[in-house]
């Protein structure tokens, strides 16, 4: 799918509140309601608008402990791959999780209450693993930046 302006302008306004309505989305960008809502469903069945949601603080919901863990497998294989990413998806602590070169072979980005509820996940489920043969974490102290989104002016 190519973009022209109207798409950019689209995606770049519903990266900002995806909850807008068309009329709302539509003013922002110069087009009428319908144009912008044939637009959006344009957009949503090339995939490249994955989904809507709102942004939540976790802190303010209790879950103010977060760290990038660093994970290094035993060895490699399609299957061992799959298992660990089908192990992955089902933690619910985890909240992002990536494949990355380097010194690791996955960084996690693990959100929890509390480091002894940290401390619980990494002893009692990560690290017991089968796959797994080294965990590296760094808590983090302070978020100095955190966009959701992409840039599309650059």
């Amino acid at each position: 799918m190519v973009l022209d302006g109207y798409d950019v302008a689209i995606l770049t306004a519903l990266q900002g509140d995806g909850a807008m309505t068309n009329a709302t989305l539509g003013g922002q960008v110069g087009l009428s309601a319908s144009q912008s809502s044939r637009r959006r469903a344009a957009l949503e069945a090339a995939g490249l608008i994955l989904g809507y949601g709102a942004r939540v603080d976790a802190g303010k919901l209790g879950f103010g402990f977060r760290a990038m863990t660093r994970v290094n497998l035993r060895s490699h294989s399609q299957e061992r791959d799959s298992d660990f990413s089908r192990f992955i998806e089902s933690c619910s602590e985890v909240r992002a999780a990536f494949s990355v070169s380097g010194d690791a072979d996955y960084v996690l980005d693990i959100r929890v209450r509390d480091l002894e509820s940290f401390a619980r996940f990494i002893h009692e489920q990560l690290l017991p693993h089968p796959q797994v043969s080294q965990v590296q974490s760094e808590i983090v102290l302070k978020t100095l930046k955190e966009k959701a989104g992409v840039d599309l002016t650059r």
